[in-house]
């Protein structure tokens, strides 16, 4: 889940908003306390503080004047309770008792560090249903001054819920604002995969006019060229067989009317070795893409197997040695691709061991998410530090597997690449036995 998340973008944003939010935070919090905590601001506020309890004290007077306390609750938006040995008094009938009430020194009004201001002396402080008290004791009684009024609804919320509430409704906002602004990467981003899959009439649509909009049209214009681009080399390759073929045609036409047998024979040899090049190239170019069209059906595997063998190596069927599942396996594949893919592979072992060696072995299983093929020689096999090349076009690892024995070094390379069309890989696995082992592992659906 979090992998998933820190992908996202907005989600990266909106960390990258959360951490300078808190920052600033934190940094005004230790300027407005740094602020606060300097001797002349403390001096100033402690002042006045003292001052307005003075005053108080010096209204009300010993004993308690209740009429100038009525004064002060007219003028200042507080209530007053005064409580004595001979006097029990309030402004307000729902003033709470002092039984009611827990008074005790405030750590905001402090001589310590971090303190708001200093310490008031003989001031002590409560708070109840949202109403905050200040207690003035002097000549036996004590004053109890409430703000806001009793009959004021007092503030339920604190400084900090509402400045973490506010905060965190910004940070929802800009985590809106943010998806929002970033929403056209989904459509840009499914387009591209639409595009990457061959699909090149596909445009992106509903883009807005931004920075983000530019790059849709410059994908769609992207498209729109590459599909030229493809187009014009599909032209390309088709005239070139036609070309190819068209003299190749004519040649074994007129190797037809040749007194000279050997050397008709040799030249025929080499003519049909043109053509196979010829169709192994285009093939190959059809597949060397990853906009390759693949004709998927269900195929039974072991029906697949046992025709490539009927129809291609009926007359060296003494020398391949079948190993299948007893199950069934069933998959999704292109079939005409893959029994290419096998009759390469297998061609290619039986080419490069004599019938003394062993026979050629092959095999094909279901493994969770994969079909896998395996084809088995016992020649002389190719080295494993050459494996990383098997894929390449004419390349021939070791140097018995030479032109004379009839190779055009095609023949891996397509089926590399029919493989690669299927979403999976062909390599050369290592074996305890002389000869080489061929895997090909498809990704198919379980």
């Amino acid at each position: 889940m979090f992998s998933r998340l820190s992908y996202s973008l907005s989600f990266r944003l909106l960390v990258i908003f959360l951490v300078l939010g808190g920052l600033f935070v934190l940094g005004t919090m230790q300027a407005i306390q740094r602020f606060y905590n300097s001797d002349d601001i403390r001096g100033l506020i402690s002042g006045h503080l003292s001052l307005h309890v003075h005053y108080v004290r010096e209204d009300i007077g010993v004993p308690p004047d209740i009429e100038r306390a009525l004064a002060i609750t007219r003028s200042v938006p507080v209530d007053i309770r005064i409580s004595g040995p001979d006097i029990d008094w309030a402004s307000d009938p729902a003033f709470p008792l002092m039984s009611a009430l827990e008074f005790a020194p405030s750590p905001r009004f402090s001589d310590q560090p971090g303190a708001w201001v200093d310490e008031l002396q003989g001031v002590e402080f409560a708070a109840l249903d949202g109403h905050n008290f200040l207690k003035i004791s002097q000549g036996g009684y004590d004053i109890v001054v409430s703000t806001p009024r009793i009959a004021d609804a007092g503030d339920q919320f604190g400084i900090v819920p509402q400045i973490l509430g506010l905060g965190l409704t910004f940070l929802l906002c800009a985590y809106f604002a943010v998806r929002w602004l970033f929403r056209p990467i989904v459509s840009i981003r499914e387009g591209a995969a639409h595009i990457g899959r061959g699909n090149f009439d596909f445009r992106i649509s509903k883009v807005r006019r931004d920075q983000l909009g530019d790059l849709a049209a410059d994908i769609n214009r992207l498209a729109g060229d590459v599909e030229g681009m493809l187009d014009a080399k599909r032209a390309l390759l088709l005239g070139i067989s036609h070309e190819l073929r068209t003299p190749l045609s004519r040649m074994r036409l007129t190797l037809e009317f040749l007194d000279d047998e050997e050397n008709a024979a040799s030249l025929r040899t080499e003519i049909m070795e043109m053509e196979k090049i010829v169709a192994s190239l285009l093939e190959a170019e059809r597949l060397n893409a990853r906009h390759a069209n693949l004709n998927r059906t269900r195929v039974v595997v072991a029906e697949l197997v046992a025709e490539l063998l009927d129809d291609f190596f009926d007359r060296e069927r003494d020398r391949i040695t079948l190993l299948q599942p007893q199950q069934p396996v069933i998959a999704e594949i292109d079939e005409a691709r893959v029994t290419l893919m096998l009759k390469n592979l297998v061609a290619n072992a039986l080419r490069y061991s004599k019938p003394g060696d062993g026979p050629v072995e092959l095999s094909f299983e279901k493994s969770p998410g994969e079909l896998v093929f395996r084809v088995r020689d016992h020649g002389p096999g190719m080295p494993s530090d050459q494996a990383a090349r098997i894929g390449e076009p004419f390349y021939r690892g070791d140097p018995s597997r030479a032109r004379s024995s009839g190779g055009t070094g095609l023949g891996l390379y397509l089926a590399s690449l029919v493989a690669k069309a299927h979403g999976g890989k062909l390599a050369l696995i290592a074996s305890d036995s002389p000869g080489a082992c061929f895997e090909i592992r498809l990704p198919i659906a379980d």
